[in-house]
């Protein structure tokens, strides 16, 4: 009974951690180009509806998602030029991109569909061989295509981040974008690349969470998933490690939760709702410090200065 208790929670927890580690990995090339993105859960609710919509219309799986991205890119373009080119205060800014992302995502749903619709979206894939391995098969290999995809994209994003020129550029911007300019590097153009990257990323986070994981669309799908993945940015000291660390610890504790509901422990339930997010919380507070590791250009705009 624990052992098959295990597995359930592990096996739902991964899948969970997927919208967050997309989102988080996003926002934190975002970050460490020096911009805060407030407007992430904003950007993934209209990449939630936007994937939703495009396969219920089109029943188009690959269609979704690339929409999805594309409307995610789009608003990402839209927080850079307010931030960028017109140096608004960035988190005003993100708090604004959320609210646009929330409203219309609401207000599209109910004119263009108008109740709550299933769709097809996205199956579990079973990797041959490994997914009949007993205990490690169940909990690790029978997923959709993006779970893998996601983890996948983690070294991924360490190399780009660590081990190329782009890379390097981002986190010279983030930390000294003084030097690099005078270096020749760009940084309104390395910081729109980031900022667009990130809305990219935000808006497969959210049709994951519609085309693969619920099927469906809602109000607020999203459930703050959003603000916690910039959270968890904080969390993983701004590296992809670390981001997807915290999200497999948030998931795990949000799996938990819901198997102490399922299974009928006796426990509170308003305490094990609340749980993951307290959990969050603390840890954040606990590693206070991670915040003297991070880009200390982060949430400054830059000016160039004139040089004759």
């Amino acid at each position: 009974m624990l052992n098959d208790t295990l597995i359930v929670i592990i096996s739902t927890a991964i899948p969970l951690s997927v919208s967050l580690m997309l989102a988080g990995l996003g926002e934190m090339f975002t970050q460490r180009s020096g911009i805060f993105n407030l407007g992430v859960e904003g950007i993934m609710l209209m990449g939630a509806f936007v994937g939703f919509f495009t396969v219920y219309r089109l029943d188009n799986n690959l269609l979704g998602l690339l929409a999805a991205m594309l409307v995610g890119g789009l608003m990402g373009l839209l927080m850079a030029v307010i931030t960028i080119t017109l140096r608004a205060t960035q988190g005003i800014a993100g708090i604004g991109l959320y609210m646009v992302g929330w409203g219309l995502s609401g207000t599209l749903f109910r004119n263009y569909v108008g109740g709550i619709t299933s769709i097809e979206g996205i199956k579990v894939m079973n990797l041959p061989v490994l997914s009949k391995i007993p205990v490690l098969g169940p909990m690790f290999f029978q997923h959709d295509p993006l779970v893998y995809l996601t983890f996948l994209l983690v070294p991924a994003a360490w190399y780009v981040l660590f081990k190329t020129a782009w890379g390097l550029k981002v986190r010279a911007i983030g930390t000294t974008p003084q030097a690099a300019d005078t270096l020749g590097v760009s940084v309104e153009q390395i910081r729109y690349q980031c900022v667009i990257l990130g809305g990219v990323m935000a808006g497969l986070a959210g049709a994951y969470l519609s085309i693969c994981q619920a099927h469906i669309f809602a109000d607020n799908i999203t459930a703050g998933r959003g603000f916690i993945a910039v959270a968890l940015v904080y969390f993983g000291r701004w590296h992809p490690l670390g981001i997807m660390g915290g999200a497999l610890l948030f998931s795990l504790a949000h799996s938990l939760q819901r198997s102490i509901q399922v299974y009928g422990i006796d426990f509170p339930y308003e305490l094990a709702v609340i749980f993951p997010y307290v959990l969050v919380i603390l840890v954040l507070a606990l590693s206070y410090k991670s915040k003297n590791l991070g880009p200390t250009a982060l949430g400054k705009p830059y000016e160039r200065e004139f040089r004759g």
